[in-house]
Formats: structure tokens, sequence, C-alpha cells
């Protein structure tokens, strides 16, 4: 039974070791291609947010205006505030953590018991010619000894800075509006890839119609790459399978 999954797992291997060869030399000599542009809704595993929502305040005028109470200027306002809309997200991710500890325990015991000396002084008293066999330098020594120690350190730099333009996706009940946006750029034989999703408030978006990456609530900022250095810095098809197999 054993050898059968074996067998099955290594023809399973072996199959999708083949359809990825057969993928990265069909594109022997060509530009890795650009995604195509489609509705961000109707991309598999897309799901709209759903999240408890306070009640909705309606809109109310003042006496003799032309203007609701909640306007926020006597003109209509660019700003994205509907699905469709577009707004530029300023990408700033600056951080670096250094944490550094340590632990040692240390515990050590240590008992001694003459056991002769004591008995040879019983049986001397009760039983004289037994007392004399008794050594009086027999004796039950224990001991024991713990030692226990870690180090741990961590030191991280990242440092992203870039624009990324965005569409509106979604209209929550309180008015936030959820955020969706992929930029793509291909330099020779290399594409970068910049995603990002979120949540944002329409109150937070400048008048310029920009909106930093430190106000969006849920966000999912990815920055990386496909093309031919990508698949070199990857490790191949096998050895990804032995680093997950392998137990030592």
């Amino acid at each position: 039974m054993n050898a059968l999954k074996l067998l099955s797992t290594l023809g399973l291997v072996g199959l999708l070791g083949g359809c990825a060869t057969m993928d990265q030399l069909s594109r022997v000599g060509e530009a890795p291609k650009l995604s195509a542009i489609a509705d961000p809704t109707a991309q598999p595993g897309y799901s709209p947010v759903n999240m408890p929502m306070p009640e909705v305040t309606p809109v109310s005028y003042q006496p003799n205006s032309l203007f609701s109470t909640d306007a926020r200027g006597f003109f209509k306002d660019q700003r994205a505030h509907k699905v469709g809309d577009i707004l530029t997200v300023i990408v700033t991710i600056s951080d670096s953590a250094q944490i550094s500890n340590g632990t040692t325990r240390q515990r050590t015991s240590a008992n001694d018991a003459n056991v002769g000396a004591t008995l040879g002084s019983l049986f001397n008293s009760k039983v004289p010619a037994i007392g004399a066999d008794v050594s009086p330098s027999g004796g039950i020594s224990t001991g024991g000894s713990m030692q226990d120690g870690g180090a741990g350190t961590v030191n991280r730099k990242e440092s992203i800075q870039t624009n990324v333009a965005v569409v509106v996706t979604q209209t929550l009940p309180n008015g936030n509006l959820v955020i969706e946006g992929n930029q793509e750029v291909r330099v020779n034989f290399e594409i970068r890839d910049l995603i990002v999703q979120g949540i944002v408030r329409p109150e937070d978006i400048q008048s310029d119609n920009t909106i930093p990456s430190e106000k969006i609530a849920e966000a999912r900022i990815s920055y990386g790459g496909r093309g031919q250095i990508t698949d070199v810095q990857q490790p191949r098809y096998g050895q990804q399978i032995a680093d997950a197999i392998l137990p030592f």
C-alpha cells in the first residue's frame, strides 16, 4: 500500500514537473506576457466584503438650503465615491525591526546518605554480632544537573515607495469603499507586479484623489515579480518537494 502511494506521488510529481518544463520551454526567447485587463470582481477567488455595519444615516437638509448637511463643498466632489471610480494609493512602507533575546536556566542538586553507619549503630545496639558486619562506610549518593539555554535574533528592514491607481469595487453600507488595483511593468524579460487591496474611508481621500497606504484598513499589498530572473532565483521543483518531505 505504501509502495503504491509512493509510486502515485512520484508519478504526479513527474507529471507536474513535465507540465512546468513544457510551459517553460514554450516561453523560451519570449518576454513574459502581461495579464489582460479584467473586472476584479469576476476574477477567481473574489468574494465581496461582508462585515457588520452601523445603520445608514439618512441625508438631511437645512431649511431653505440646496446642499445636504454632509456636503464637503459647493461643487461636485471629484474624489472617488462610487463603484468604478479610480483613486491613487501612495504606497509608503518603511519599517524595521530588531529583536534579540536570550534565556538561560541552570539547576544542580545533590544528596548524600550514609546508610552503613546508620544500620551499624542500629544493629550494634540490638544484635551486636550482625552490627559488626555492617560497614560504616556504606552510603547512597544522588545528584542531578540540568541546564537549558536559548537565543533568538530578528533583524528586518523593508522599504517601498511607489504609487498605484486602484478601482472602487464595492461600497459598504456605512459609506466605506473597497478598493483593488493591480499594476504590471515589464522591463526586458522581467515583470514587476504590484497589487493593492483594502477598505478606505471617503473622508481620508485627499483633494487630489489620493490616499496614503497607512490609511487603508485590511490592507493587502503584494510587491513581487516574475520572469527570467525570478525563475533563476527559485529552486527547482524537485528540490522544493525534497525540502517538504525530508525529515532532516
